[in-house]
């Protein structure tokens, strides 16, 4: 199973494109998708559509709607996006020409797509934060036992305060990111509020990973940009946490709304 993303909308998911047109027992969809995972082996799809224009709803999430349904691939044309990381998932455009859908391929109400996929934000917010917080913590491992192994003029460069000093700034990091990924999963399995909180782990998680797969790469000089030790490989995919499923502006965007109080800036 896959799920639809939004191809030219980015996270303006309520300027999506991609139709379903309802013909009595069955609705027949158009449209095309980008960066959908799994695309080349699922047989079925999660998708939001708009199903009433938008210029005849009264608030702008209404009219989609989410189906779950199966891939005709004489219907749907599937091509595969290449990546500089990733590379365990495929990741792919889709383009959806007349796809018929049975109607009861509809989850819940007609127009509550919106509202139902809210559901999933904060939960895959904390997951994506988890994720990034692990990837941290294999550069961080990777670049503190070459920083003990590796000796340059007679010591190891780990005794050195120039490699101590970031590699104990990055665990730190990466430890309080961890905190906040907890805590915002503590609420969501409480099933209380944890917007601000979901969207703080996975922003905090996702700088934190990244700064130190770059810590890593430069304390292993060289051989950082050499396949050998894997850390280049864990600064290109420390690049997904930071852009997916939501960009760090946005995330910032909304810290300030939501929780200072300011106003909307976009």
């Amino acid at each position: 199973m896959l799920r639809c993303d939004r191809a030219n909308a980015g996270l303006n998911t309520t300027q999506i494109k991609t139709t379903a047109q309802r013909q009595d027992d069955r609705y027949v969809i158009s449209g095309s998708k980008i960066w959908i995972s799994t695309a080349q082996v699922a047989d079925r799809m999660l998708i939001l559509v708009r199903t009433t224009p938008l210029e005849e709803v009264k608030r702008k999430t209404d009219g989609l709607s989410l189906f779950y349904t199966a891939i005709d691939r004489n219907r749907v044309e599937i091509r595969p996006i290449p990546k500089m990381g990733r590379h365990a998932v495929d990741s792919n455009m889709m383009f959806i020409d007349n796809l018929e859908v049975p109607a009861d391929n509809l989850i819940g109400a007609e127009g509550d797509g919106f509202r139902q996929i809210l559901h999933g934000f904060n939960p895959e917010r904390i997951l994506i934060a988890a994720e990034a917080v692990g990837l941290g913590r294999a550069a961080l491992r990777k670049a503190t036992q070459y920083a003990k192994e590796r000796v340059v003029f007679d010591r190891p460069i780990g005794q050195n305060q120039a490699i101590q000093h970031p590699l104990a700034a990055c665990w730190m990091n990466l430890e309080a990111a961890n905190l906040m990924v907890m805590h915002a999963a503590t609420l969501y399995d409480a099933h209380r509020e944890c917007g601000p909180q979901a969207n703080a782990a996975k922003y905090l998680a996702a700088e934190a990973a990244f700064t130190t797969c770059q810590t890593a790469v430069m304390t292993l000089g060289g051989m950082g940009y050499s396949r050998e030790f894997h850390v280049e490989r864990y600064l290109r995919e420390s690049f997904i946490p930071r852009i997916a499923p939501v960009s760090p502006h946005m995330i910032m965007n909304f810290i300030a709304e939501k929780v200072l109080g300011l106003p909307k800036s976009y």
